[in-house]
């Protein structure tokens, strides 16, 4: 089991309480603003600004907010595939995506061109990391960054097709690569002539990995295509897209919240185990196909609450 430690500033221990709200646990020791458990992570909150990591992954979840006190086991190694520092300051695009560890709601990707002179003003319109924002904010940035006429490009891999996909052996990574891979060639194709300087995706697999899920469907990976882990933290194209991937997702929580009449929570936890029990007794297991990614462990958690 993995340990990190952050030290963080009041309104962002805020922001995470609300980030976490759905994950929160009853159980609080008495010097902590809350404890939240995520499927690789339980996150303990103190009021002193200390944040506590721990579980098998608590490094990719301690990144969201922040640089670790203590450094993680291994250092992230530099592939042939990284980005030269100067492609962030440069006309790049970014791609990321939303909704990957959620159980309701489908995959949203998108990418997004921002051109060098762009940057300053991305910057200060709040363009950063969706994870570090509140649903809200993202929706009021999304919508900046839809009015400045940044080229972007947005897919969703509704649950259905999602369901249908993983049935057949596709791998969660598959789904994300081509989904990846589609979003950076029709942006490509929408800002033609032009010619951005580099292609930025932010990694979650390795290179090689995406590669061969690529040749697999007769792809292969476009020219100077970068991947790097917490690229939005780098990037402001791969941040843009982040948030307009992010904001495609809320929106969709909220259509499967219209269509049902019942609270889909985001994430995997024991409220969304009981979510999902509440939509089987609605309306029978069948409707989750439509509405969530029934390989999670929550289909088979949500009996227990039949």
């Amino acid at each position: 089991m993995g340990q990190v430690v952050l030290t963080v500033a009041k309104n962002t221990l805020s922001e995470m309480k609300d980030y976490y709200k759905a994950q929160i646990k009853p159980d609080v020791p008495p010097s902590a603003l809350f404890v939240a458990k995520t499927p690789g992570s339980t996150i303990t909150a103190y009021r002193s600004g200390k944040v506590l990591f721990q579980g098998k992954n608590p490094e990719a979840e301690a990144a969201k907010w922040g640089s670790a006190e203590q450094p993680v086991k291994k250092k992230v190694k530099k592939h042939a595939y990284h980005p030269p520092q100067s492609l962030f300051s440069s006309s790049h695009i970014g791609s990321d995506e939303a909704g990957t560890g959620d159980y309701f709601g489908p995959i949203t990707v998108a990418a997004a061109y921002v051109k060098a002179e762009q940057v300053a003003l991305l910057k200060e319109l709040g363009v950063k990391d969706s994870k570090h924002l509140t649903d809200d904010k993202i929706r009021v940035i999304a919508k900046d960054i839809i009015h400045l006429e940044i080229p972007y490009t947005l897919l969703k891999l509704n649950n259905k097709k999602y369901n249908q996909l993983q049935a057949k052996g596709w791998s969660q990574g598959k789904m994300k690569t081509m989904l990846h891979h589609h979003a950076l060639e029709k942006l490509l194709e929408k800002i033609k002539p032009e010619h951005p300087d580099g292609v930025l995706v932010d990694q979650f697999s390795e290179p090689d990995v995406y590669k061969r899920h690529l040749a697999s469907e007769g792809n292969k990976l476009q020219e100077n295509v970068y991947f790097m882990t917490k690229a939005e933290s780098y990037s402001i194209a791969v941040a843009t897209a982040s948030i307009l991937a992010r904001a495609s997702f809320v929106k969709a929580m909220e259509d499967i919240e219209a269509d049902v009449g019942l609270t889909t929570p985001k994430g995997a936890s024991l409220q969304v185990d009981r979510a999902a029990a509440a939509v089987i007794k609605k309306y029978g297991k069948a409707k989750l196909d439509d509405i969530a990614k029934i390989h999670f462990a929550t289909t088979q958690k949500a009996y227990k609450y039949l």
